[in-house]
């Protein structure tokens, strides 16, 4: 089964961005290529346990295996020496991508305390989207007990689109949403 959000950008994203963005081929249409979770898990220098933690975390999220990242070099006031655990990452694409950004949109964003909207400014000028979120507990994947400390995650969107303002517009038509300016 296609995931909804997919057949939701094949038959009405598609069209209505063909026409304002006025468009002259199906393939100039800007797409969510991946979603990209990553998490800094700072606390990781001292208890080894954390990263753990976070990466069974990051794949209830996403559904897919995460891989821990580790440091690139030497950072003698943090304690960091090159290779050490750092945070965990996601890349998500195709139907697991469409699936993802579906709860993200109808469920766990909702659930957010005082959820006035998301930040336009997280816009890269290349088309891409970053978006931090304060609390992984806003995924219901996530059981509030069993979380050890609650930490932050970024989720960017890497689209195809050449602008941010195409970008926007395409992940408004997704239904994100962003802050009145």
């Amino acid at each position: 089964m296609k995931p909804r959000l997919k057949e939701k950008y094949k038959n009405e994203i598609l069209p209505k961005l063909l026409t304002d963005l006025a468009y002259n081929n199906v393939m100039e249409v800007p797409r969510i290529e991946k979603i990209c979770l990553s998490q800094g898990i700072g606390s990781a220098v001292s208890d080894k346990k954390m990263i753990e933690q976070a990466s069974l975390e990051m794949t209830k999220i996403s559904g897919q295996k995460s891989v821990v990242t580790k440091s690139k070099k030497d950072i003698a006031n943090f304690k960091l020496r090159k290779g050490m655990p750092i945070g965990v990452k996601v890349t998500l694409r195709q139907d697991r991508m469409y699936e993802f950004l579906d709860r993200l949109i109808s469920i766990s964003m909702p659930g957010i305390r005082d959820f006035q909207g998301i930040n336009p400014k997280g816009f890269d000028g290349r088309g891409n989207y970053t978006v931090g979120i304060k609390e992984q507990i806003i995924f219901p994947e996530i059981k509030v007990d069993e979380v050890k400390k609650i930490t932050g995650m970024d989720i960017t969107f890497v689209t195809s689109a050449k602008s941010d303002d195409e970008a926007r517009s395409l992940l408004e038509c997704f239904g994100l949403p962003f802050k009145k300016r």
